[in-house]
């Protein structure tokens, strides 16, 4: 099979898997705007032909290169702290593929890689081991930029191995990328089906403007201390899932659950399954100043370990959060461990009256502790990898 028939068998099935599992029109416009252009037969040849022969009527053009508008000596020199590569899939600079772009950094750096990312979806699976630290994922928006694999628990032999990206490093950043699992869904919650997009098991890790795709599982944020801001975070069942300790600031989580009909009780999601399995452990999602909505009725979050630990504060949630707002993995032995809380949230489905009786109410002493990066020590750490003011 041809590298053009590839491609274009690989774009027809992201866009079949997006519609099909009715999460096409929840990705943002110029991600769907990017993926149909992505797939047309013109842009298709220029993916992988390196030069082409133009002709307009009856006048023969030069040949043309598609790297002629590709920046010349795009990749700065080293500096004694930091090194840039970049990666393009139509070979005008460093690396063709992001996982050959990984393989080049030296073990245990103490520089910063910048890895750059030109604009396309890079179909393959990639992985950051844990000797690889230091290194940054520059994509060029998360509407344009994206790595994607399709595999699934079943394919994998396990839901933690089937992340599409998966890092194990610490000191990891990426930026202005999206991460997707576009593995066909059978059904949301059936056996096998889960399909990590993106799995953080490094420490001191941050996203800035990145998007996660998928339906079940979509983000495993499995261990270590972690900083989402501005990101967008799509799924259905249990899409932000592990026993990470993480704060994320403005985020936008967006259900693709299958609608429910009116009246009907039926819970078919879950934001969160936070993994704490005992109090010696310290970890923790925080939610601040986000946003929650889209389709189906979902909980909170579930208490996937007994002592899951799980706040939202400012947070704005639409009525697809059921009354209960949370579920305690039907063991009411959790109710006493877990830890659920509540601050300052708005919007429908918000509303704290039929919550779940184990839920925090929290009061403005309660919540001090979960509204700045102080959760995650950020004030030691996260500095360096900012440019914009946090909250003290």
């Amino acid at each position: 099979m041809s590298p053009r028939t590839i491609f274009f068998t690989i774009s027809i099935g992201i866009v079949a898997y997006l519609s099909s599992n009715h999460n096409f029109t929840s990705f943002p416009p110029l991600l769907i705007h990017y993926l149909n252009v992505t797939i047309s037969p013109g842009l298709i040849s220029l993916s992988y032909c390196r030069s082409h022969h133009s002709h307009h009527s009856h006048d023969k053009k030069k040949l043309v290169s598609i790297c002629d508008d590709f920046p010349k000596n795009f990749t700065p020199p080293d500096t004694n702290t930091t090194s840039v590569i970049c990666v393009d899939r139509n070979g005008c600079c460093n690396f063709t593929t992001v996982q050959a772009a990984v393989d080049a950094v030296g073990a245990l750096s103490t520089k910063r890689t910048i890895i750059w990312i030109n604009n396309g979806i890079y179909y393959e699976k990639v992985t950051v081991p844990k000797n690889k630290t230091n290194i940054t994922f520059q994509g060029q928006g998360y509407t344009s930029t994206a790595i994607a694999w399709n595999d699934t628990a079943n394919s994998a032999h396990g839901t933690f191995y089937s992340g599409s990206v998966q890092v194990f490093a610490d000191n990891f950043v990426a930026k202005n990328i999206s991460f997707m699992n576009v593995a066909p869904m059978p059904s949301p919650g059936a056996v096998g089906a889960q399909a990590v997009a993106l799995r953080i098991a490094g420490d001191e890790a941050v996203f800035l403007g990145c998007g996660f795709f998928g339906a079940q599982d979509t983000l495993h944020d499995d261990r270590g201390r972690h900083y989402f801001k501005d990101c967008y975070i799509q799924g259905s069942i249990d899409f932000v899932f592990g026993n990470g300790k993480s704060f994320y600031e403005s985020c936008q989580l967006t259900s693709i659950a299958s609608p429910v009909p009116v009246g009907a009780k039926v819970i078919n999601g879950a934001v969160t399954a936070h993994g704490r399995a005992s109090k010696e452990e310290n970890s923790g999602f925080v939610f601040y100043n986000c946003s929650i909505g889209g389709t189906g009725r979902i909980w909170l979050g579930r208490a996937w370990r007994p002592f899951s630990t799980v706040v939202y504060a400012f947070t704005s949630m639409t009525d697809i959060i059921a009354p209960e707002g949370w579920n305690d993995f039907n063991d009411p032995s959790r109710d006493q461990t877990i830890f659920y809380g509540e601050y300052n949230c708005n919007g429908t489905g918000a509303n704290t009256t039929l919550r779940a009786p184990y839920v925090q109410k929290l009061n403005d002493t309660q919540a001090s502790s979960f509204l700045n990066i102080s959760f995650i020590d950020g004030e030691q750490w996260l500095q360096q990898y900012l440019t914009a003011t946090l909250h003290s």
